[in-house]
């Protein structure tokens, strides 16, 4: 079993389908005037779906935090860490148990984070620290 698609809301559907595009390296596979599906070759799917600008749902409230994405590489978690830096003035790199992170903002301000070595290349230990800071 493993995560196939994820759903996000976003304010600004061409600006949130270029960020990702970028970041993830998704494409654009379907579109309308209100939604799109992202989709890599590695098998999954996110879909973006435009909503007026909303109040935020409070960190640490119940529900999903983040979607934790896995870069193939040093040099690809690298160049994540520039498109965050390009987005975003809240970009934070940790090595945390052998592992590299990389979180930053999305155009509507929600986090996101990258990670290498994905959990296929490397078992998880610990829990990171991050989860306990809601």
């Amino acid at each position: 079993m493993r995560l196939s698609s994820a759903v996000t809301f976003v304010s600004d559907l061409d600006r949130s389908i270029a960020f990702y595009s970028e970041l993830l390296g998704l494409t654009c596979s379907v579109r309308d005037e209100s939604a799109a599906l992202l989709v890599c070759g590695g098998g999954y799917e996110l879909y973006l779906r435009g909503k007026h600008a909303q109040p935020s749902r409070v960190s640490g409230s119940v529900g999903l935090q983040y979607l934790i994405w896995s870069a193939d590489s040093v040099e690809e978690l690298e160049r994540c860490e520039e498109v965050f830096k390009r987005q975003s003035h809240n970009v934070r790199r940790e090595n945390i148990d052998g592992f590299d992170i990389v979180e930053g903002r999305d155009p509507d301000h929600l986090a996101v984070m990258v990670v290498f070595p994905g959990p296929d290349q490397a078992a998880r230990h610990a829990i990171i620290p991050r989860i306990y800071s809601w």
